[in-house]
């Protein structure tokens, strides 16, 4: 089926290949250990993703988001790319991928050497204030968590999707969250929890990637959030052609030219030694 793919990307012209833009959720960090939602491992894990407006609402999710989030942030930080993370961004190199969309907030794309690359979701590398939007490095966050909580253990629990842990609330309801260093306000990892919206500025920088797009390639994503879906939607209303790479069901495969259920990292890095090959 790979080679399906390339045939995909390399059609019979002397024009070279079709300009690709990529667009990527948790599957393809997975393999660098980071846990996902929707995987069949994923799945038999119940665990209710966080909701923005509850975290804006709630001083109590707040603090307790805090607690597992100082837990899990060491394991999330020293995470490294994966295979799909290094083929794409060989790729990109290669001048195959001219754009990436990601709707992962651990920044491993960037960390493998992709240049182009939107984040859907944000960061958790950063952190926001919720009263003045001053942002702040999520390692200089750590630092102060850990001052204000020198008792606190962070190697106790897994780490979740969300980059926090896994926490009895009875445990969490003890930590002392950190406040803003500029107004004393509270804190927000600088990414899009459900229930808030993408801001707009990011959606429309994602939809001129897909509108320049002579494939869009899907890998390591269900698609079941609209955020994400919106681009496949886009790329089959402009008849542009759509490949994807999951394994599992995604929403709005049937208006795929390709799928393929494998591995996106053995998938990709087969791709991106095709290319190679080719140069």
């Amino acid at each position: 089926m790979e080679s399906h793919l390339t045939d995909l990307i390399y059609p019979s012209s002397p024009a070279g290949p079709r300009r690709v833009v990529v667009l990527t959720g948790a599957g393809v960090s997975t393999e660098s250990g980071i846990p996902d939602y929707r995987s069949p491992e994923a799945l038999t894990r119940v665990r209710r993703p966080i909701q923005g407006p509850e975290f804006v609402r709630s001083a109590a999710l707040r603090v307790r988001y805090w607690a597992r989030a100082m837990a899990g942030w060491e394991r999330f930080r020293v995470a490294r790319p994966g295979p799909a993370h290094l083929a794409i961004a060989r790729l990109e190199r290669a001048g195959v991928v001219t754009g990436l969309i990601t709707q992962n907030v651990d920044r491993l794309h960037l960390a493998a050497g992709s240049q182009r690359v939107t984040e859907l979701h944000g960061a958790l590398a950063e952190v926001v204030c919720l009263a003045c939007n001053v942002l702040e490095n999520r390692d200089s966050v750590q630092a102060r968590m850990q001052s204000l909580n020198p008792w606190w253990l962070s190697t106790h629990s897994p780490m979740a999707p969300d980059g926090d842990a896994e926490l009895p609330d009875e445990v969490a309801s003890q930590f002392t969250p950190p406040e803003c260093l500029h107004c004393g306000g509270a804190l927000k990892p600088n990414v899009v929890f459900f229930g808030h919206n993408v801001a707009r500025a990011v959606v429309d920088e994602a939809y001129a990637l897909v509108d320049g797009a002579e494939v869009l390639l899907v890998a390591g994503t269900s698609l079941t959030v609209f955020s994400g879906y919106r681009f496949l939607l886009r790329a089959a209303d402009r008849g542009i052609p759509i490949a994807i790479v999951n394994r599992g069901p995604v929403r709005g495969e049937e208006r795929a030219t390709l799928k393929i259920e494998a591995s996106t990292g053995d998938t990709l890095d087969a791709l991106a030694m095709h290319v190679d090959s080719r140069a």
